[in-house]
């Protein structure tokens, strides 16, 4: 015991370490402002997995998303949302792949370029979340969809003069129901998609 009170003396002269700066977002309700956003698209970015085979989860996502955001603070129910998403920009690890993709067995992106979501509601939900519904219209078929959102930050933007706001999204989908249903069931029907959005004030 008496080798271990030099250096308990010592490390009581040593000063704390020094706490990492606050980052300029954090996932405050209260720094939340009603206004007007764009979606910034560098770093917004949709992504989806399916089951391959049963062997593995295979992953990709879409980006150069744009649309805009009416969040009403007050009235949670009057924030509307549109959002446009390029399916061209569709990326997975195998370049052969992204082309096919955009084909005519699948997307076919020379019909049907791009995928829209429209907000219908927008309601609290469980744990600080938010229950957005809306419409999905992709390859051409309009179906509702039901997501799961959570505030991921805010706070002064670093490339504007007003606020960031960033969330996290969870919802699925069964692709089949788009007319996309090629490969099922070896590639699964139900897609899982996560959505990591930022928005700009204007």
């Amino acid at each position: 015991m008496r080798a271990f009170l030099p250096a308990l003396a010592f490390l009581a002269t040593v000063p704390a370490i020094a706490q990492a700066p606050a980052l300029p977002g954090a996932p405050e309700t209260a720094r939340v402002t009603a206004g007007t956003y764009k979606v910034e698209p560098n770093h917004t970015q949709v992504g989806f997995a399916v089951d391959h085979f049963g062997f593995s989860i295979f992953r990709g996502f879409f980006s150069n998303a744009s649309g805009t955001l009416n969040l009403d603070t007050k009235n949670l129910g009057a924030t509307k949302l549109n959002i446009t998403i390029p399916i061209d920009s569709i990326y997975t690890t195998s370049r052969e792949l992204n082309g096919e993709l955009i084909g005519p067995k699948f997307f076919d992106v020379q019909h049907w370029p791009n995928a829209t979501f429209t907000s219908t509601s927008v309601l609290p939900g469980p744990d600080g979340k938010v229950l957005l519904n809306g419409t999905l219209t992709l390859h051409g078929q309009t179906r509702p969809v039901h997501m799961t959102v959570k505030l991921h930050g805010t706070g002064k933007s670093l490339m504007g003069k007003g606020q960031s706001i960033g969330f996290d999204a969870r919802t699925a989908i069964n692709r089949s129901e788009f007319g996309i249903g090629g490969g099922v069931p070896l590639v699964s029907d139900q897609v899982q998609i996560t959505i990591a959005a930022a928005f700009e004030q204007q």
